[in-house]
């Protein structure tokens, strides 16, 4: 099946509403975008982000049979919005099996010196290699994004063998595998998300690794302690969990905090520092790991 895709730019238009007229002309979805370079990082929950500039990208069914169909659909939404034809564009787009679009271009990453993060039976030729072979489903999680492979360059340097660990916010589950492979004994992920949690028991079975790791959601971790904590998130939940944290995490144990942007890391130390007594930054691409020690 074809499918059309119509775009453009919202200027003062109110986003809601040109989302209803795109619906009402048949629009499967309707996807809000930033259009210039404004990115809005951590919306407050619940609420939808509009950017400065906002481009909107409708997606309809097409019509192989019909070649106009894509200017038919473009001249209507214009006439409902009153602007000129030319501020939409419209292009056709293929069927693809959209799921699997990332594995294409998809190669084993590296992290320290054997830690490999592989997919589709991938394997390095070190025989040495660690291998977590992974399938983000619809999580948060591949290895390829500077805050995830902070956490796993950390993880590789970390002293884990034999220890529990915490995954806070497991998305696909990458560092939990990643901990569990590298020797943890015992591996709690969690994550307020149903599709994460699916994604994380999914890869822990197909790594043989579910005797290792339990999937669970946070209310469910109790009072339990841990000798390591890793949260992979947004500074603004990171800010929320602190007390949790230094609840969760043994005195003397080790804790690792990314999804931090470089111009937000005094504002964690100051969070943080109270109850971790926290290490050297770590940094990549814009983005920072906060790692420390549980105080006594």
């Amino acid at each position: 099946m074809a499918w059309l895709q119509l775009s453009m730019d919202l200027k003062d238009m109110n986003p809601e509403a040109v989302q209803a007229d795109c619906e009402c002309l048949g629009a499967l979805s309707v996807t809000l975008a930033d259009a210039a370079d404004d990115p809005v990082l951590e919306p407050p929950p619940g609420t939808t982000p509009v950017w400065p500039q906002t481009r909107l990208s409708a997606l309809f069914e097409g019509d192989d049979h019909d070649a106009h169909a894509g200017e038919q659909l473009r001249g209507a939404l214009a006439d409902r919005l009153g602007i000129e034809v030319s501020c939409i564009t419209v292009e056709p787009l293929p069927e693809r099996d959209w799921c699997n679009e990332w594995r294409k271009n998809f190669r084993p990453l590296c992290f320290g010196s054997k830690l490999w993060i592989c997919q589709d039976g991938q394997r390095p030729e070190d025989p040495r290699a660690l291998v977590v072979d992974l399938d983000p489903g619809l999580a948060f999680g591949t290895g390829s994004h500077p805050s995830t492979a902070l956490c796993l360059d950390w993880l590789c340097r970390a002293d884990i063998e034999g220890r529990s660990l915490i995954d806070y916010g497991c998305g696909s589950g990458i560092l939990a595998l990643a901990a569990a492979r590298l020797g943890a004994a015992r591996v709690l992920a969690t994550d307020i998300d149903p599709q994460a949690l699916l994604a994380t028991r999914d890869n822990a079975a197909h790594n043989s690794l579910e005797n290792k790791i339990a999937v669970l959601r946070p209310d469910d971790l109790g009072d339990c302690e841990t000798d390591i904590l890793v949260a992979n998130i947004l500074s603004g939940p990171l800010r929320q969990l602190a007390p949790r944290f230094a609840d969760l995490v043994a005195p003397g144990g080790q804790i690792a905090l990314a999804g931090i942007l470089e111009e937000q890391i005094a504002s964690m130390h100051g969070v943080f520092e109270s109850a971790f007594a926290l290490s050297p930054v770590d940094r990549r691409d814009g983005w920072a790991l906060l790692s420390g020690r549980r105080r006594h």
